[in-house]
């Protein structure tokens, strides 16, 4: 066997692993991720997502093996924009009151040069996802995406425990 075959198989390995453990009934009890720590939590989701968009796409091993490299330095790059984005408006978020109205704005500035460069990111890897990948795809892509996010959202939403108001 080649180098190529092997990777594949390897690959669609992972994928047929990685589905089957999203698959699986979720742990109904409270906090599960009280267990882990924030990297085996990141990584779980990565797992997930990485089922949830192969699923959604219905990508064939030569597009898989394709697409992967790709999409991973997609969310490499804006991870990054979002990291150093936190950083800068960290202190606004708690002292907006005592800074000066130029710092504000400078901070605001900041904000919207941020989203430009998540688009500049998201515009540079759009032609590049049409390039390893049929259209329709690219477009199921972008919906896998968001529904990840929503599937995420509600999933965090039922391991919180219940809000009690202080009467």
């Amino acid at each position: 066997m080649n180098t190529g075959m092997i990777k594949q198989i390897l690959f669609c390995s992972l994928m047929i692993f990685s589905v089957a453990t999203y698959a699986q009934e979720p742990n109904r009890n409270p906090r599960p991720r009280a267990k882990g720590t924030r990297e085996q939590l990141n990584e779980n989701v990565e797992s997930m997502k990485i089922a949830f968009i192969t699923k959604k796409l219905g990508l064939t091993p030569e597009e898989a093996q394709l697409f992967w490299p790709v999409y991973n330095e997609y969310t490499d790059k804006l991870q990054d924009v979002k990291r150093k984005r936190r950083a800068d408006i960290k202190d606004a978020k708690h002292n907006i009151e005592e800074m000066s109205d130029k710092d504000v704005e400078r901070s605001v500035d900041n904000e919207m040069a941020y989203r430009q460069k998540e688009l500049d990111v998201q515009k540079e890897y759009h032609s590049k996802f049409k390039a390893v990948l049929p259209i329709k795809k690219v477009a199921k892509l972008y919906q896998a995406e968001e529904q990840f996010k929503r599937v995420l959202l509600d999933k965090l939403k039922k391991d919180q425990p219940p809000v009690r108001s202080a009467e």
